[in-house]
């Protein structure tokens, strides 16, 4: 079904990760490998749908339709086992939006959130913005693997309100466990603490790996979770803006539709959001084990070329996710002479992984979601670079 092989060129398209690279790394024949969409079309599917739209010709206010609903009801049921409910779904224009109103809606300046990290960004972007309190329960790095502290985790739930879980999660790839999950969400519920859980990359995940939402485990654990998905980053449809939260609970559920509603949005998508999603959840399974045993087989390849020829780099065990963590700390460098090395010597703009925590600093994340021709090219630059520094 899908061409991942087909390289497309994006450069003048208004493309963040392309038309912003000089700006970014400022140079114009840096390799763009940083921000989170993929460099592949979407299903074939999905761009007819949006064509057969725009043939009508008319954008009005769109209705987000039983239809719609149960599209998403039966997609959950079928990949991840998760029976919910057409009203347990509200919709928004994104994830980072969603986390934003839940915050609003469930805690008050100066509370502390929980995050595991290192971490996605916006998730401290989110808690500084609306004054509350930034609270670490860091990952356990060994043997090239990240695990939880649960010992530390359940010590910081007594100071906190609610815990942003990323799942799977980003940068490091981590398809969590049953039992690690249940863990988790065991000393939530005994600490009465509400979990938001970030489940975007959740359709990503490699063969032999299973994504389980946190919110199927039970329903006590469902009626503490608000659990926000979407189709942009497994159908790389970002740009249109169409997300979905979870929420089993219905005084949660309440709450979190009345901040959506106090900020001006009111359970809809855009036109083309929502036909995107309408047809990606209904014909695009084939594509998505396509994509995923390609983003398998793209991450064997980096760790076996950085193992044979540039040791000094190491990608982080994944089980998930287009995206690589990669221990750097080999080169010998402080994070920003990392980053530099990326930018300067390899000619490959990264993310600098000091961006998502301390713990992060030694660290880069790279975006392998394009043609293999691609990821060929700035693994060489990479290697060649290293090689030069010996």
């Amino acid at each position: 079904m899908g061409n991942f092989d087909l390289n497309i060129d994006r450069k003048n398209t208004k493309s963040v990760k392309w038309d912003m690279a000089e700006t970014l790394f400022g140079s114009t024949d840096v390799i763009p490998m940083w921000v989170a969409d993929m460099d592949f079309k979407a299903p074939k599917e999905v761009n007819e749908a949006l064509m057969e739209r725009a043939r009508h010709g008319i954008y009005g206010y769109t209705l987000a339709d039983d239809e719609l609903k149960d599209t998403v009801v039966r997609w959950n049921k079928e990949r991840h086992q998760w029976n919910i409910q057409p009203e347990w779904l509200s919709f928004s224009n994104g994830v980072v939006t969603s986390l934003h109103m839940a915050i609003q809606a469930f805690t008050k300046p100066e509370d502390g959130i929980l995050i595991q990290t290192p971490v996605y960004p916006p998730f401290y972007n989110v808690i500084k913005a609306h004054n509350r309190t930034i609270v670490k329960n860091p990952l356990v790095f060994e043997d090239n693997y990240y695990t939880i502290d649960f010992t530390d985790f359940e010590a910081k739930l007594k100071d906190v309100k609610a815990f942003i879980l990323c799942s799977p999660h980003n940068p490091v790839g981590r398809v969590w466990k049953k039992e690690e999950l249940e863990e988790m969400a065991k000393l939530c519920v005994k600490h009465d603490v509400l979990i938001i859980s970030d489940e975007i990359h959740g359709d990503l995940t490699y063969p032999g790996f299973r994504h389980i939402p946190i919110a199927s485990l039970s329903e006590d654990i469902a009626n503490q979770t608000i659990t926000c998905m979407a189709p942009s980053k497994t159908f790389n449809v970002p740009g249109l803006a169409a997300s979905y939260c979870v929420t089993p609970n219905l005084d949660v559920r309440g709450k979190l539709d009345e901040a959506f509603n106090k900020q001006g949005f009111n359970n809809q998508l855009n036109t083309m959001g929502q036909i995107a999603m309408q047809a990606a959840y209904t014909h695009g399974a084939t594509w998505v084990d396509e994509l995923t045993a390609l983003l398998e087989s793209h991450y064997q390849y980096v760790k076996e070329s950085f193992e044979k020829h540039a040791p000094e780099l190491k990608v982080v065990k994944t089980e998930g996710t287009y995206l690589l963590w990669i221990d750097c700390s080999g080169l010998g460098f402080d994070a920003k002479g990392i980053r530099e090395f990326f930018i300067n010597e390899a000619k490959v703009g990264l993310n600098a992984g000091i961006d998502y925590g301390e713990e992060g600093s030694q660290f880069m994340r790279l975006n392998m979601g394009c043609p293999r021709s691609t990821l060929e090219e700035a693994v060489n630059r990479i290697i060649k670079a290293v090689e030069k520094r010996r």
